[in-house]
């Protein structure tokens, strides 16, 4: 009868420990002694084991999906069928896709680029292909980098990346170069001619003289263009100006002002002056930038000099300083010249942009100067902004933010 008993408890313990193992709930597992209660123990410690493996692997990819979600490239991860399984913001933005919307949805449906739709054709491409954003306009273009890589049982990954501003640069690295080989070029040529004539030719006193003098005007614009390079070259290689060295504003308009004047007897050769004005207050008179001296000077005489090139002999020229009702300070520079078109004013501070590339060369420009104060106010803190009318004359105005200026003690 004992045994009996014996048999029929050890089948009940059997019978809790099959049903608690279905359930696999930790904190259903029965309390029991004896070979079932070891058991029961293991079987425990084992599917403690586990759940902690368990929530450790889950933790491992919630890290690694969160760090793919941070990356500032976008990941695209496809089945074997070219699937969507699963993708980052970041290429969401750049291909248009929603991450959760899409998912599972052909890739191919979903980006008919037929850039896009070549790259997918291709068993195993080598190089990432270059095609148009999900945000691509004519006026602010977007330009996407997509490679792909096979990887597992047939499945792909789509590696993003936005390569607009690479693109940019690259676009804008040669268009410099080009640039600047044709304006060194044109010298350069001029002054072959000239050596030439002077050695083969036999020339008299005069002739030599007129010769070495139009060499000599070459060789200034080269030099003119190499100190404005190495100009743009320094403001961008040098950190921000601090606050500490101040500039008297009465000495960068009283240096401009006699260079203006000087300039403007140099272009005249018999005509009428320009009439060129300086007006400030008495208040203003007293005010200090805080900057650099030399590239404050170098933006201010930028523009001054030029309305004086660019302004018919006996025009006008009107330097004022104002504060405006935010405390910022601006210099404007207002002429009476030709004026500019409206079509040309948003990139008049292209590196040697010209509105007319003869005219510009004849008065001794080298397609930089704007450029130069462009790099200079935004160095500052400060902004360049321009305004103009054909046949009415322009205005080129710097704007210095409250924190770069202050009246002397």
């Amino acid at each position: 009868m004992a045994s009996i008993l014996w048999v029929l408890v050890d089948a009940w313990r059997g019978y809790r420990m099959r049903s608690w193992l279905r359930r696999g709930d930790l904190a259903m597992a029965p309390q029991m002694s004896g070979w079932w209660g070891v058991l029961s123990d293991r079987a425990r410690k084992l599917l403690r084991d586990r759940e902690r493996s368990i929530a450790a692997g889950e933790q491992r990819l919630k890290d690694f999906l969160s760090a793919i979600q941070a990356s500032p490239n976008g990941v695209v991860m496809l089945d074997a069928n070219a699937q969507i399984e699963w993708s980052n913001q970041t290429a969401a933005n750049h291909l248009g896709i929603h991450p959760e919307r899409d998912v599972m949805q052909r890739v191919g449906n979903l980006l008919r680029d037929p850039v896009f739709t070549a790259y997918m054709a291709v068993e195993h491409p080598v190089d990432p292909v270059v095609m148009a954003g999900h945000r691509h306009r004519m006026s602010s273009p977007v330009r996407i980098s997509v490679q792909r890589h096979r990887y597992g049982e047939g499945k792909q990954l789509l590696l993003t990346r936005d390569v607009t501003l690479l693109e940019q640069a690259e676009a804008m690295r040669r268009d410099f170069v080009a640039n600047v080989s044709h304006e060194i070029r044109t010298p350069l040529t001029v002054l072959s001619g000239f050596v030439e004539t002077l050695q083969t030719l036999d020339l008299d006193t005069h002739e030599q003289h007129r010769y070495l003098a139009l060499m000599a005007l070459q060789a200034v614009r080269m030099q003119g263009l190499v100190e404005d390079l190495l100009t743009l070259s320094r403001l961008e290689g040098s950190p921000v100006p601090n606050f500490i060295n101040t500039v008297p504003l009465s000495s960068l308009l009283v240096a401009c002002e006699s260079e203006a004047r000087g300039l403007s007897d140099i272009i005249a050769k018999g005509a009428p002056l320009h009439h060129i004005a300086f007006e400030s207050s008495s208040l203003l008179d007293q005010a200090l930038l805080m900057g650099e001296q030399r590239e404050l000077q170098s933006a201010l005489s930028n523009l001054v000099t030029n309305a004086v090139r660019y302004t018919p002999a006996g025009g006008h020229i009107n330097v004022s300083v104002e504060q405006a009702a935010d405390a910022s300070l601006s210099i404007a520079v207002r002429d009476t010249g030709a004026g500019i078109a409206a079509e040309h004013l948003p990139r008049l501070t292209e590196r040697f942009y010209r509105v007319d590339r003869s005219r510009s060369r004849e008065s001794g420009g080298t397609g930089l100067g704007l450029a130069i104060v462009k790099h200079v106010m935004q160095r500052h803190g400060g902004s360049l902004s321009i305004t103009s009318e054909l046949a009415k004359g322009s205005c080129f105005k710097l704007t210095f933010p409250a924190n770069r200026w202050r009246i002397a003690p």
